[in-house]
């Protein structure tokens, strides 16, 4: 990946014109099979141009509440594209049918336009889950229905494709627009990809300009992130079977409570005891050498990925079961 970098080819993005850049973006478009595409710095910045592109100050978004547009991207829907956002439980990340019709406002000069849907697949906080492709068709169906606009927050969408074996294409077909992110999984050091129709990319491109995220000989990165999904894409399943590997070791230790059923791809979440909190437990397994993230007060997440080997994984429980066995 670092020699593709180093000698990818660049000109200047602004002006539309890094060869590098316009191939990875004319590659992602025909890989799941979208008009157009563009090349943006970040996951968070994916999602938020798509929203500012789709919509206007006032509208309403609906959204899973542990969704990662909503906690983890600064409250940005609110304050650069000034949405109301309307957050709806789920049990595994699925938004129902249901639920959207539900919760579609009445036109009325009194309320705000519910006018746009997104979704997240795979889902962070709940998992690493993937989203049921028979209950997606149905949230669009409903979207066509009433009128309203469908995102997919889809930087991890590589994995729900090794996970089942749908097609990239057939996953993102139900979306008008979508995020995939170049890093995480695929190993790519910057960079996702926003995917949509020509008219809607032109405009995104103009919403990246404003939000700092145009870049002049950018083809270096570009470069990464071809070389990743050419690369890193068939080999995620080997994230999932040592994430399955971890959560299957971890839920025999007594301190630990991981719900197996949720654990389809990379991430693995483990709730704590009610005598354990997340900052003294990764305090220990900091001093152990194994790195975990917080989640909440009493939850802590392990993620796998290409830089974390099989005995990387063993060795890892071990030392945990040391701890706490």
């Amino acid at each position: 990946m670092r020699q593709a970098m180093a000698t990818a080819e660049v000109g200047d993005d602004v002006l539309g014109d890094d060869p590098t850049v316009i191939e990875l973006e004319t590659y992602c478009a025909d890989l799941f099979k979208f008009e157009a595409a563009l090349f943006v710095p970040s996951g968070t910045m994916g999602n938020q141009v798509c929203l500012k592109t789709h919509t206007e100050p006032g509208w309403e978004l609906l959204c899973e509440r542990e969704c990662h547009i909503v906690n983890y991207e600064v409250g940005a829907p609110a304050l650069l594209s000034h949405l109301m956002i309307n957050l709806l439980d789920s049990e595994r990340g699925m938004l129902t049918a249901d639920q959207i019709r539900a919760n579609v406002r009445a036109i009325d000069i009194h309320c705000p336009r519910t006018r746009i849907v997104a979704l997240e697949n795979t889902h962070n906080r709940h998992g690493g889950t993937i989203l049921p492709q028979s209950e997606i068709k149905q949230v669009r169906e409903v979207c066509d229905e009433m009128g309203l606009i469908l995102h997919l927050d889809g930087a991890r969408i590589w994995n729900a494709h090794v996970a089942t074996g749908i097609p990239l294409d057939k996953l993102v077909a139900p979306f008008d627009s979508v995020s995939v992110c170049l890093s995480k999984g695929l190993g790519a050091p910057v960079g996702s990809v926003i995917l949509g129709g020509t008219d809607f990319i032109g405009k995104a491109r103009r919403i990246r300009k404003l939000f700092g995220g145009a870049m002049r000989q950018v083809g270096i990165l570009a470069a990464a992130g071809l070389w990743a999904i050419r690369n890193n894409l068939e080999r995620l399943v080997e994230d999932h079977t040592n994430a399955r590997l971890i959560a299957e070791r971890l839920s025999a230790l007594p301190v630990f409570d991981i719900d197996l059923s949720r654990v389809e791809t990379n991430i693995v979440i483990a709730d704590l005891t009610e005598d354990r909190i997340a900052e003294e437990v990764l305090r220990e397994l900091y001093e152990a050498g194994v790195w975990a993230v917080p989640f909440g007060p009493r939850k802590i997440r392990f993620v796998t990925h290409l830089d974390v080997s099989r005995e990387d994984c063993k060795e890892a429980v071990t030392r945990i079961e040391e701890l706490y066995g």
